[in-house]
């Protein structure tokens, strides 16, 4: 299999590298990144020198939404299928700025789909979010299916809303194998520290105090993203295409609970909480039914909340150096010739 994954060097991406490097070696690696302020190179620094040295893989800086560096790698590479990880997805980034989202998630997907229908590429995987069907109800007893329309409220989930709508657009309109994943929170190692769980770990760890917006009482579902990895790959390899395929976690916490327990393991006291003002369009709750994942990919998540938790917090103690370095910023430095 020659497969292109976009957004190789980011948190889940590096993670599905890491899955496939490990399980599939039969398999080349091609991972188109261009290392924005997410994607960090020492996500894989371990595991990428020997992979290269094998022939297995091979990183390439570039940007999902230049029409001609997109080309320009499926002409060279002619990849057999396209995981496509690579989006912006800070929520509160895109409210303050929804142009790069627009661009790199609506566009760049246009871009990398019109390039695989050319080449003739066998299977494409758009990874997307339980976001795009927007909130539900903490008192709702339902979970969104993958028949549900989607209703999204932020800039973010209205980019990701829109690129899916073009994966589905491409395999109504061209009969083109393409399908769409859908989960709910990631967390786990590797995450960027400005996301909820890695913040507040970090924070902790220091600490620091704990921002919580609001009433802390919004609701997510999380799934650790090892668990998320291996159902993109069950989709990668028997998914139907035309499919939307949910990955849950079955890990519904507030917010507050969630920190609640993070102090508790971090043996920190709850007075590091503080209340901050809530942000625009906040979703009260996300929720989703994984039930056709478990039915037709064979998947299911291996790890609790609780397990899963206590893991990412132990893996962020054990590698101080690297969001050390990502919070000062010092990893930034000399990105220019990373790969």
């Amino acid at each position: 299999m020659r497969l292109l994954i976009t957004g190789g060097y980011g948190f889940i991406g590096s993670n599905f590298v890491r899955l496939l490097l490990a399980e599939r070696p039969g398999w080349k690696i091609v991972n188109l990144d261009l290392l924005t302020y997410a994607g960090n190179v020492e996500n894989l620094e371990d595991v990428e020198p020997q992979a290269r040295g094998a022939g297995r893989y091979r990183p390439v800086r570039a940007d999902v939404a230049e029409a001609g560096a997109v080309e320009s790698l499926f002409g060279e590479e002619r990849p057999e299928a396209v995981v496509h990880f690579a989006a912006e997805s800070h929520v509160d980034r895109s409210i303050e700025d929804p142009a790069p989202f627009i661009r790199t998630n609506v566009l760049g997907t246009g871009l990398l789909l019109a390039a695989s229908r050319r080449h003739s590429v066998g299977r494409f995987v758009q990874v997307s979010t339980d976001e795009v069907y927007g909130p539900l109800a903490l008192d709702e007893p339902r979970r969104f299916t993958e028949d549900d329309p989607p209703q999204p409220t932020s800039p973010y989930a209205a980019s990701k809303a829109g690129a899916d709508q073009l994966v589905a657009a491409w395999f109504r309109t061209y009969g083109f194998p393409a399908l769409i994943t859908r989960c709910t929170n990631n967390y786990g190692p590797f995450q960027f520290p400005e996301k909820f769980i890695p913040l507040m770990i970090t924070r902790a760890m220091q600490a620091e105090r704990l921002p919580i917006y609001g009433d802390g009482l919004y609701v997510r579902d999380w799934i650790h993203v090892e668990d998320h990895c291996r159902g993109v790959l069950a989709a990668l390899e028997s998914g139907r295409p035309g499919r939307i395929y949910n990955f849950a976690g079955s890990a519904e916490w507030a917010n507050l609970d969630v920190v609640g327990e993070i102090l508790r393991q971090t043996g920190q006291s709850r007075s590091l909480l503080e209340t901050v003002p809530d942000r625009p369009g906040h979703d009260r709750r996300y929720a989703i039914d994984d039930a056709r994942a478990r039915a037709e990919l064979g998947w299911a998540p291996r790890r609790s909340f609780e397990e899963g938790l206590a893991s990412t917090i132990d893996w962020y103690r054990t590698h101080e150096r690297w969001w050390r370095r990502i919070v000062s910023g010092d990893y930034l430095v000399d990105r220019r010739s990373a790969v």
